[in-house]
């Protein structure tokens, strides 16, 4: 644990039963990060935010936050408040008196819980609204006095656990960027709890990617998307492209990989070489894939493809091709640099190598 952390965890495990939903977890955040706990439902994260919020307790391990342990402390004791997916707002209460609430319980003066109020009112967008029903507001308005309830309360962690999952599309990609705004304004930190991946990589300073009670990779989004650990985080961040093959050898990090049909394609090798011969996946994104050509680069890798459907996508084109029984989807301009694709033609597809990643497949 380092002094700048806010929160650092050891070796957490929870047991249901034979169900083992966290399983030796260790994460460090630094004071005033955004980090966010992204994996699909049923992997633990919601678990996990409960045993930091004190609402459980770890079967082993060490929760300490600012280098105080909490595992015996109560969830009111600890420095720590927490934003639900349907928000909990008081219908019957105004505005000011749910975020008051906390501080009331507190037993801070009256004059001084409106004087805070009327602070984190201004602060999160909301002035002049401290008399309003929470039902006469918009669902983004709501969200941020679900927030400001909590961030009134200066705590040193804020955990949201899916707080954006009841909003509509349009509101979510708006509240993605007031989230982002209003962590770096207040300073506090965040852990967040989410499935989407667009979410935790468009706000995160850093991205724990979880999967069946383990951490697969802790990393920036960026780090996450160009170099993930492992074939789940591969698949699971972002959109990407498999092909299945064997490793046929190793130059300067570059694996040598033989497809069902025989063609050879290279990516650099992520991980410890498997043995010649083994079973390996080949990830590349639909953004790296490039239309194979005369002036194209010859150390680049390229497959034969038969084009299945094409999709509009704004500036680009989504075309969804085979190779033998493997599916990949490329993005292609809509520049007119293109050829005229129609089902069933032909389309040969190319990549530098340098941009896709190959894993030897001892897991999924």
């Amino acid at each position: 644990m380092t002094q700048e952390s806010d929160l650092s965890c050891q070796g957490l495990v929870r047991r249901f039963g034979a169900h083992t939903a966290v399983d030796h977890v260790s994460l460090d955040v630094p004071a005033g990060a955004f980090f966010s706990i992204l994996g699909p439902s049923g992997c633990g994260k919601t678990t996990l935010l409960r045993l930091l919020a004190g609402f459980d307790r770890p079967d082993e391990g060490e929760i300490r936050i600012r280098g105080q342990r909490m595992n015996e402390v109560p969830p009111n004791r600890r420095p720590v408040n927490m934003v639900f997916q349907h928000l909990a707002l008081f219908p019957t209460m105004t505005v000011g008196d749910n975020i008051a609430y906390g501080l009331k319980r507190q037993k801070v003066p009256a004059a001084e819980r409106r004087r805070r109020v009327a602070e984190v009112l201004e602060q999160v967008g909301l002035p002049g609204l401290a008399d309003r029903n929470p039902q006469e507001l918009s669902g983004g308005q709501r969200q941020r006095v679900a927030l400001a309830r909590c961030l009134v309360l200066r705590p040193t962690l804020l955990l949201l656990d899916e707080p954006l999952g009841a909003l509509d599309l349009k509101l979510r990609e708006q509240m993605k960027v007031e989230l982002k705004h209003l962590q770096k304004a207040f300073g506090t930190t965040f852990v967040y709890i989410t499935h989407d991946q667009s979410e935790a990589m468009v706000m995160s300073d850093q991205v724990a990617v979880m999967r069946a009670g383990r951490f697969e990779q802790v990393a920036s989004p960026e780090q996450l998307y160009r170099e993930p650990a492992t074939p789940f985080v591969a698949g699971f961040v972002g959109d990407n492209n498999r092909l299945s093959g064997e490793l046929v050898g190793l130059d300067a990090g570059l694996a040598d990989v033989r497809l069902p049909d025989g063609t050879r394609v290279r990516g650099r090798l992520a991980g410890e070489a498997p043995a010649k011969g083994a079973p390996v996946a080949l990830f590349v994104r639909p953004e790296a894939l490039v239309l194979a050509g005369e002036a194209l680069r010859p150390d680049y890798a390229t497959v034969r493809t038969e084009v299945r459907t094409t999709l509009f996508d704004g500036a680009n084109s989504r075309v969804e091709v085979r190779h033998g029984d493997q599916t990949l989807y490329a993005r292609l301009p809509q520049d007119g640099s293109a050829p005229r694709l129609t089902e069933g033609s032909t389309l040969y597809l190319a990549w530098d190598p340098a941009l896709a990643r190959v894993f030897a497949l001892g897991e999924p």
